[in-house]
């Protein structure tokens, strides 16, 4: 039987050690403190660019991603490479924008990569107008090289992938990548069944591909919710599964 607050322990144990080593060496990056964010890291540029070069991106029409600062690099490349971008919104607080490039002027790209920038250059989308996702990015504290993650303990990560597996923008076989530093790859995380997974880790030296796959949530896990039921995406999903 799973031992919840091992695992809560663990995961909050590994956290503070990467928030405290990131910024013992100065491989942290604005925002700082990294200690409760994603952490941004020197070197954000290099990993993104691995992922990029990967055909699961090339060949991706949609990308969703998470708005936190390591993978602005990500969702400027979706806009410059002519993809649609699906971005969550903070705590899923306005659910998803969507971003559409070819209504946006190449010179706003960068800004529009950005949480404010998105709000001015994106829309907010209802989830019945979210389209199929090819790629979905996502941000880590940790990961391991068996594909575990461990995000800053919100749960947003896996709400927000939850979500669209509710709705059917994702499945099992749409990939998931995050970008990381190296110092953030630990030996082990240890997992909770809706915990989400990732298929390739993008860092500043290399790129590991998973193998072979890590399962991921089947969906939305309600009793875990607790006050985030009372969030407006989720009040719009259940009126959504009841149509």
């Amino acid at each position: 039987m799973i031992d919840s607050n091992k695992i809560k322990e663990e995961k909050q144990r590994i956290r503070k050690m990467i928030w405290d080593l990131m910024e013992k060496y100065n491989i942290a990056r604005f925002p700082r403190p990294v200690h409760g964010r994603i952490p941004n890291f020197v070197g954000a540029e290099v990993a993104a660019e691995r992922i990029t070069n990967l055909d699961i991106w090339v060949n991706a029409h949609v990308v969703k991603a998470n708005p936190d600062s390591p993978q602005k690099p990500l969702r400027y490349r979706a806009l410059y490479d002519g993809k649609v971008l699906v971005m969550a919104s903070p705590k899923l607080r306005e659910g998803f924008i969507l971003l559409d490039p070819s209504k946006i002027p190449p010179s706003k790209y960068t800004y529009a990569s950005t949480i404010r920038g998105a709000f001015i250059y994106g829309k907010k989308v209802s989830l019945k107008d979210i389209p199929c996702i090819d790629l979905v990015v996502t941000g880590s504290v940790a990961v391991d090289r068996r594909g575990g993650r461990i995000g800053k303990g919100g749960g947003y990560a896996e709400l927000e992938y939850a979500i669209l597996r509710e709705i059917g923008s994702v499945t099992q076989q749409t990939p998931v990548v995050t970008t990381v530093h190296d110092i953030q790859i630990v030996d082990q995380v240890p997992l909770e069944p809706h915990d989400l997974t990732v298929d390739y880790i993008g860092t500043p030296k290399r790129l590991y591909k998973i193998s072979p796959r890590p399962p991921k949530p089947k969906g939305i896990y309600w009793e875990l919710l607790g006050d985030k039921i009372k969030l407006k995406v989720i009040q719009e999903l259940i009126q959504y599964l009841k149509k």
